[in-house]
């Protein structure tokens, strides 16, 4: 079924329905068949996307500047050093300019705030390239390369480990609960999701039929799981912040290792990172390079993703 996304924003997945999430995955799916069979298409013919980063990125602004190529769109890069984004001028006066001469706008920085801020003051399509929050497009990429490997989101336990109250801890478990998944978020207690986002994942979850666990024993979330899900310890900006050594010490226990992976049960388990990885902290080298690992696919997949997002909303 296709949706008219035309125009919308993609903050957060909060604001996207289940159905509207899978019409994303499979334009993204049909996006990659047809560039693995070398068929291009015009959809951004004409159009200029504007990409800022107050934070530096391989994936994100690699997959934005070659999905928009792929269209016939032009891409500019913005740095902190390039525009007076909450510096000379405001975040609302930045938005109304680049609004008047961009067709739509990335943003990959740390405060939620102000991609919303952008996205009310535009008046063209923004998108959430990573806040502080969360990180939407990172988990459409997650999702495709489950459905990749198992054929549907349906039935499939997805288990996360580390720090499960940052962007990605707080998106998978968004992304999950509107799939209708099995999703296991496993951390130190303190480290969990704050509550309110529980009750609204919960509240989603009575509709859409997931399951929503929380606890702190790597074994048993990992237990008949389909997907062992990481991410970094300390998070970009986070590294001088008081008590970075005390969480990096709760958190070994929760590595996903050939341990972790053996306690799944399941020879067809599949083994996820967002990247850049830290190998041998968060997880085993020797896991990270197992025939389990699907984290180049999973790389691969922002830009068909990426790509998507952009194509339906513009």
């Amino acid at each position: 079924m296709a949706f008219n996304l035309k125009g919308r924003h993609f903050l957060t997945l909060l604001h996207y329905t289940p159905e509207e999430i899978q019409f994303l995955l499979d334009l993204a799916k049909t996006l990659k068949q047809n560039k693995r069979m070398g068929i291009y298409g015009d959809n951004l013919k004409r159009k200029n996307i504007a990409l800022i980063f107050e934070k530096s990125s391989t994936r994100t602004r690699c997959a934005f500047v070659c999905a928009v190529n792929d269209e016939g769109g032009n891409a500019e890069y913005l740095s902190v050093n390039d525009i007076q984004l909450g510096g000379k001028e405001s975040v609302e006066d930045t938005a109304r300019v680049l609004g008047r001469m961009f067709d739509g706008i990335e943003f990959r920085g740390f405060k939620q705030e102000t991609v919303e801020k952008l996205a009310q003051y535009a008046g063209v399509p923004v998108w959430n390239g990573l806040t502080d929050m969360y990180h939407p497009t990172q988990i459409l990429a997650d999702l495709l390369t489950v459905i990749e490997n198992f054929g549907s989101l349906k039935g499939i336990k997805f288990a996360y480990f580390g720090d499960a109250r940052n962007n990605m801890g707080n998106s998978l478990l968004i992304g999950c609960a509107k799939m209708g998944m099995h999703f296991v978020s496993c951390a130190p207690k303190e480290l969990w999701p704050q509550k309110e986002l529980i009750e609204t994942c919960q509240k989603i979850a009575e509709e859409t039929g997931a399951i929503l666990e929380f606890t702190d024993d790597p074994k048993k979330a990992a237990k008949d799981s389909h997907v062992l899900y990481t991410d970094v310890w300390v998070s970009m900006g986070e590294e001088n912040q008081p008590g970075i050594k005390e969480r990096v010490e709760k958190l070994r226990p929760y590595q996903i290792n050939m341990d972790l992976v053996e306690a799944t049960g399941r020879e067809d388990a599949i083994v996820l990172h967002c990247l850049p990885a830290v190998h041998d902290k968060e997880i085993s080298h020797e896991a990270f390079e197992s025939k389990y690992s699907k984290v180049f696919d999973q790389a691969e997949n922002r830009l068909h993703t990426i790509k998507a997002v952009m194509v339906a909303t513009i």
